[in-house]
């Protein structure tokens, strides 16, 4: 009786064993998801993926997987920012521990992301990321503490007690003291001759200075060292004893101190330490769920739809064959009359890629992880997917090619049952062709009756027949170029395929006796068998030639009817424009008019004031002018009502990459560049900028053929006032975090209005808290093109500049 390997058990809840991940590489989907995540908490969840049996949980994990991918749709830049992996530290300051400042500094960080990630996600609506903001912890008060005391380069900061403050400054004091002493022995004149390099330096932990080894009984002091020639004794001067101990002293008391502010702020972290390992985790769950939906993002993958009865993916491709893969249509399943499906076809032409892609791709979805297919993918939940593919002959086991194949389809057919996938590449391969054909047909047969859906691949013409004949199975075929010798790797079900061994020698250069010989060696019903595949191989390009032709025709039909009904919208719309058009310069005419009846009438008030007489006839001319003036203007036609007659009588045209749209709701007008289906969105390119808005938002417009909208003269007027009263740089020294960055955004708005290219923001180095929000808030807002830190004339690391 022979063993079970370890690779063949599965884990607890898990779909596939090792042996089956291994052969459909799920390892290498999980390096990916892995490779995305930000941090090493959630990067061993993403390592520790595993697909799963049950239908509620991967319903669980395809919808944490959607509500991170509408997240990242909403807020691209949501992420756990620069948190740390703090689980040692954590764990050294339950037992008591003493955290270094570095552990600290870590923590302090860890805290400031989840801080930023808790206020990003506090207005997001959405259950399971609700939970994981219910269980993050910023801890304010401990993030407050540690942001006094520990600044970025992981050292405790003279604020961290007011005790180590004053020891620093008697420190430096008595450091001044003694270098000072030394300095002025130095450059004395008694001193001359007797010094090595003139300087100051530390030995044994006191300072001392160089003294020529000939002149030591010259200098009264007390020799800490010597040089490696032992010509220069480093010497510390008895007038320097005094300072020196003063100096230790308080370099000791700095110690304890230290010491002592470690102790207190480890205890702070103990003290929050199991709700701070459950925000840590919360955070790594949020990460790698974001990561699935980056990974799916970047394979353009789907969620597909949970079905009982039958795997449909369109426009499959395997995930690591990269932009090259060839998108194939699978379908396998009672609800398509047959569960088991037979791949044939020529060497390389992709029927292994095809078995693989099924299973992968339902691995995938039952990890959680979008498909790379077209929406309307379906695929069961399948309890266990088992996966024979490639060689595992093995010489230390004494097992052949044949041996090895076997060996797993013997677990296969005891496991085998409703909700399981057999995966078998070159079924009943290694050993005699009848008996190994015989052998592969009762073993599909057996995995049938047992419930499973199965997708095999092979050579034998006799499990073509089988296909063919059996109820519960059906044949697919790998197409290939004879002319050109190369796989196209499309896949077509409904066929068998051919081996293309004749057509593949004759082009290599075979000799026709040779060939002419073989073909006269093929059964006649192989022959005929072979004919009637190529008769209905041909019938069926034909079918899909004319396919073809008649979907392109429909095509061209309907981009000639929007050509002319976008002519037809253009053509009122420009009638629409010409009245507009008239009716202001009607409008002006009028108005001139009216002016001129204005100054007449005061011209005669005055001239009767003065003594004059006014004639009724003048009267009644001024009174019709004025009436014939008004008339003109009310009876002008208004384009708002052509344009509505042209809304009424139009139909409504589509958002077509290359038109031109208008937002509703922005008022934004542009031409279309994107439009993605599996979104719902649509990208427009307007002046200056790319909007990306909801589909529904879009109407289509005519193109703006007037030229450029008339100046606002008042905008112009605010951008003149704003870019006198406004300077390139703000310093923000000594503000709060939230008010910097009110300012920073009042500040960056007033700067866009005054047209300013580049602006320094100054912060100061501090904790680096202030950089950090100050960095972090510039690369989120739309309007900044670039952020960097300053140069040594902006102010260093403390100012960022802003590319506007």
């Amino acid at each position: 009786m022979t063993a079970t390997s370890p690779d063949a058990e599965l884990t607890s809840g898990a779909a596939a064993d090792g042996a089956t991940l291994r052969a459909l590489e799920f390892a290498a989907i999980v390096d990916q998801l892995a490779a995305l995540t930000s941090f090493e908490p959630s990067r061993e969840l993403a390592v520790a993926s595993v697909p799963v049996a049950d239908a509620a949980h991967v319903q669980l994990l395809q919808d944490q997987t959607d509500e991170a991918s509408r997240l990242l749709g909403e807020q691209a830049q949501v992420t756990i920012g620069a948190a740390r992996d703090i689980r040692a530290a954590l764990n050294r300051a339950a037992r008591g521990g003493r955290l270094t400042p570095q552990e600290l500094l870590e923590i302090g960080i860890t805290l400031d992301a989840t801080e930023r990630l808790a206020a990003r996600l506090k207005t997001w609506r959405a259950p399971l990321f609700g939970g994981v903001r219910d269980e993050l912890d910023a801890a304010p008060t401990l993030a407050e503490r540690l942001n006094r005391s520990i600044d970025d380069g992981g050292e405790l900061l003279d604020s961290a007690s007011s005790e180590l403050g004053a020891i620093r400054k008697r420190l430096r004091t008595a450091q001044d003291r003694v270098r000072e002493r030394l300095n002025t022995m130095l450059r004395s004149s008694q001193m001359a001759g007797l010094i090595g390099d003139p300087i100051v330096t530390v030995r044994a932990g006191r300072y001392v200075i160089p003294i020529r080894a000939e002149a030591k009984g010259r200098v009264k002091g007390i020799v800490h060292d010597q040089s490696a020639s032992g010509a220069t004794l480093f010497i510390e001067p008895l007038t320097v004893v005094d300072l020196n101990n003063t100096w230790i002293e308080a370099t000791l008391a700095e110690e304890r101190e230290k010491e002592r502010i470690l102790d207190e702020l480890s205890r702070l972290v103990e003290a929050g330490a199991e709700s701070l390992r459950a925000s840590l985790a919360a955070m790594a769950r949020a990460d790698l769920w974001l990561a699935r939906a980056r990974l799916g993002d970047g394979m353009d993958g789907v969620r597909p739809a949970i079905s009982g009865d039958a795997a449909e993916l369109l426009s499959a491709r395997h995930p690591l064959l990269g932009t090259g893969a060839v998108p194939i249509d699978l379908r396998v399943g009672d609800r398509f009359g047959y569960r088991a499906l037979v791949v044939t076809g020529p060497n390389t032409g992709g029927k292994t890629v095809s078995l693989k892609s099924l299973g992968l791709l339902a691995l995938m979805h039952q990890a959680g992880l979008r498909v790379p297919a077209a929406e309307g993918a379906r695929l069961p939940v399948f309890r266990r997917v088992m996966a024979d593919i490639g060689d595992e002959q093995s010489i230390a086991q004494s097992l052949s090619t044949f041996s090895s194949h076997l060996r797993n389809v013997v677990r296969f057919v005891a496991a085998a049952g409703p909700g399981t996938l057999v995966l078998l590449d070159e079924v009943g391969a290694g050993t005699d062709p009848a008996e190994g054909s015989a052998l592969a047909m009762a073993v599909v047969a057996r995995l049938l009756d047992a419930g499973a859906m199965v997708a095999a691949t092979t050579h034998y013409a006799e499990l073509k027949t089988f296909a063919t004949e059996h109820s519960g199975v059906t044949n697919a075929a790998v197409e290939f170029d004879v002319a050109t010798l190369r796989p196209t790797y499309r896949l077509t079900i409904g066929l068998p395929g051919k081996s293309q061994a004749f057509a593949i020698a004759e082009r290599l250069g075979l000799s026709s006796e040779i060939l002419a010989d073989a073909r006269a060696r093929i059964s006649v019903e192989h022959a005929s068998m072979e004919e009637t595949l190529t008769s209905i191989a041909q019938a069926q390009e034909a079918q899909a030639a004319a396919l073809r032709d008649a979907t392109s025709e429909r095509a061209q039909a309907v981009s000639e009817r929007e050509r002319a009904s976008g002519g037809v919208a253009r053509a009122r719309a420009e009638a629409g424009q010409i009245l507009a058009d008239a009716r202001r310069l009607a409008d002006n005419l009028v108005a001139r008019a009216e002016r001129e009846v204005a100054d007449i009438r005061r011209e005669l008030t005055r001239q009767r004031n003065l003594g004059g007489t006014r004639s009724q006839a003048n009267t009644d001319a001024l009174e019709e002018l004025s009436r014939r003036a008004a008339q003109v203007r009310d009876e002008a036609p208004s384009p708002p009502a052509l344009a509505d007659e042209v809304d009424a009588s139009t139909p409504a045209l589509q958002p077509r990459v290359g038109l031109w749209g208008r937002s509703r709701t922005l008022g934004s007008t542009g031409r279309i560049v994107e439009i993605s289906g599996r979104t719902g969105r649509v990208t427009m390119e307007t002046e200056g900028a790319r909007l990306v808005i909801p589909a529904d938002d879009v109407e289509v417009v005519t193109e703006p053929i007037y030229g450029p909208p008339p100046r606002d003269i008042e905008a112009d007027e605010m951008r003149r006032r704003a870019a006198a009263n406004i300077s390139p740089t703000i310093d923000l020294h000594g503000e709060r975090v939230d008010a910097a960055l009110e300012r920073v955004s009042e500040y960056l708005d007033e700067a866009l209005l005054a047209g300013l290219d580049e602006v320094v923001i100054v912060h100061g180095i501090g904790t680096g808290a202030l950089r950090r929000a100050v960095r972090e808030t510039l690369a989120q807002h739309p309007r900044v093109r670039g952020v960097r830190g300053g140069r040594k004339d902006e102010g260093g690391d403390g100012a960022t500049v802003a590319e506007l």
